[in-house]
Formats: structure tokens, sequence, C-alpha cells
């Protein structure tokens, strides 16, 4: 049995389920000064806005503590099952990831302390953290994992020989404000199935407005990989990520938006798998011609170690599946601010 493969699939399937998760959360809060400012409807109290903002957070509340676990996890399998590649990886992208602990660390404060106190000023300044982390956390993931897919200076010992700038090239750049962009998209195509009212309505238009920006903006990254690094298995699940999001923008101009979420959560999906197969057999190839590139043979633990971590995998990752899926199944009724009540401020 191939584990060092089975491995690289499953940190792939890791990184597609963060990515499709917490996607439409990092969305939902970019989404706060657009959605949650009264919408299209100019000089709405402020009470209103607020009500409209505390809907849209708690739309994500019993979500988004448990999606970022998958980006804990796929970390953890990275470090267990390929530890010089983990190594490589966090030393190369030392900063933006960094960057990125502090972007989900801020946000995260912001989503837990926002409530508690009602004061107008304290609210703002929460809000601003939860908006920044929400646009810089996608950002920063979709320029790591792009310079991934696009190599990196490492040298015949494996160790990154770039700078912070190398890592700041026009391919990381676009898949950044892609990963931003698509986001936003699923964010309020998400908002849209789980809101009611007017925030249900405001959702759906700003959904079929940036996506018309993320179109323009997935293809041209996806005529990228496509170009630069595609085999046949690339270029076809970049063209279904493609028919994905045209699909799910024109359910949710139709107001069907289950499947507008479908649309854009299989975008998420197969342009992840697009991404680690092109990486593939490779988990961080060098640019340097006379580099070594970190493989998933020459990166992996040993056997012994990879066939621990199945057996546990196949015990708990059901278990974990299980659990998700029944938290979403519970949490499936749709919100409006009707069902709010008055805050609950912790003294």
């Amino acid at each position: 049995m191939d584990y060092p493969l089975i491995w690289f699939l499953l940190v792939g399937v890791l990184w597609t389920g963060y990515l499709v998760l917490e996607g439409f959360d990092f969305g939902v809060g970019a989404l706060l000064p657009v959605l949650g400012g009264g919408g299209a409807r100019v000089g709405a109290a402020v009470d209103e806005a607020d009500q409209r903002r505390r809907v849209m957070l708690t739309s994500i509340g019993p979500h988004w503590d448990g999606n970022e676990v998958w980006l804990i996890t796929a970390g953890g399998a990275m470090f267990a099952a390929f530890p010089e590649w983990y190594a490589s990886m966090f030393s190369a992208f030392y900063l933006p990831l960094l960057l990125l602990l502090v972007a989900l660390i801020v946000r995260n404060m912001g989503l837990d302390y926002r409530h508690k106190r009602d004061d107008g000023t304290w609210r703002r300044r929460w809000d601003a953290a939860i908006i920044g982390g929400s646009v810089a956390a996608p950002f920063l993931v979709g320029v790591a994992l792009t310079n991934l897919v696009r190599g990196v200076p490492l040298d015949a010992d494996h160790e990154y020989v770039g700078t912070l700038w190398t890592l700041l090239n026009g391919p990381s750049l676009l898949g950044g404000v892609v990963f931003v962009a698509l986001s936003v998209t699923h964010g309020a195509i998400f908002l849209s199935l789980k809101t009611d009212g007017p925030l249900r309505a405001d959702a759906r238009m700003v959904a079929t407005r940036s996506g018309l920006v993320t179109v323009v903006l997935a293809a041209t990254l996806l005529g990228w990989l496509v170009t630069t690094q595609g085999g046949l298995l690339v270029t076809s699940l970049a063209l279904v990520a493609a028919i994905a999001l045209v699909g799910g923008l024109a359910a949710n101009r139709a107001g069907r938006e289950g499947m507008a979420f479908g649309g854009t959560a299989l975008t998420w999906a197969a342009a992840a798998a697009a991404y680690f197969v092109a990486l593939h057999p490779a988990v961080m190839p060098t640019t340097l011609a006379d580099g070594a590139s970190l493989t998933i043979d020459n990166a992996a633990s040993s056997t012994m170690t990879l066939q621990i971590m199945t057996v546990a995998a196949l015990c708990f990752v059901p278990i974990v599946l299980g659990y998700t899926a029944w938290t979403y199944w519970v949490f499936r009724r749709r919100l409006s601010t009707d069902h709010l009540g008055a805050p609950a401020l912790v003294k």
C-alpha cells in the first residue's frame, strides 16, 4: 500500500474541507460593512444595522470554530506524515503564516468579544477586527498555496533561499485575490441560504455582483494553472470549478440558494483538487536548476508512522465527519432579525 500517496491525498482533502467550510464564514465576516449597514437601504437606523450584523454573525456562530479545526488538522497531518514538507514550508512561509495566525486570532477575538459590551464604539472596533481578519486570512492562504504550486527556490538540501519578496509574485498575489473574491461570493450565497427577509434579498444581490468579478479573476487564475502546470486531470478539474461557479451564480439569480451554495462549494473543492493534482508528485517543487524538490516520497515519515496514522484516521475521521454533518443539520433553519433577543452581555 502506498502510504505516502494516501496521506498526500488526505492532506489535500483536509485543505479542501477547510476552504469549502471556512470560505463561507470568511465571506460573511468580510461582508459586514456591505450587508450589515442596512444593505441597499441608505440611512437605515443604527439599531437595524446592528441587528443585521448580529444575524450575519449568528449564522456562522455554530460553525466557524469547528471549520478552523480543518486547518489545524491539515497542519498536524503535514507535520506527522511529511515532517520535511512541514519544516520547509513553515520556514519558507514563516512571515505569511505568522500573519495568517494573527489574522485568525484577531478575527476570532472579534467574534467572541463583540457582544460582551453594550457600546457602539466597542462593537465597531471588534467589527473592524472581524472584517480585517476575514479578508487577510483567505488572501494569505491563497498566496501560500499558489506559491506551493508555482514552486519556490529550494536548494539541494531543501532549504528555502528566497526572501519575502520572492513570495509576492504575480500568480500568488492573484491567487490571494481570487481566494478573497470567492470567499465573498460563497459567503453571500450562504447568507441568502441561511437568512430571511431583506437581508436574504440583499445577500443574493451582492452574490450576483461579486460573482461576476470572481468569475473573471478565477478564470485568469485557473487559466494560469492549466497553461503552466496542467495535464488532462488539472484541466478537467479547472473546467469543473469554472462551470460550477457559473452554475452557482445562475442558481442564485433564479432564487435556488441551495443549488447556488452547492455550486460555489464545488468550485472551492474542484479548484483545491486542481492545485494538489498539479502539485503531485512534489509537495514543494523548487524553481532552482541546481535545487531539489520535496516529493511525497522523500518528505514522508516512516512506513510504520504512516500505518499507525492510517489506523487512527480510519477510527476517528468518520466520527468527526458525522459530528460536523449533525451540527449543520441541527442549525439548518433560516434566521432573521425577528429571531433576535436582547444581546447577552457578560458583566
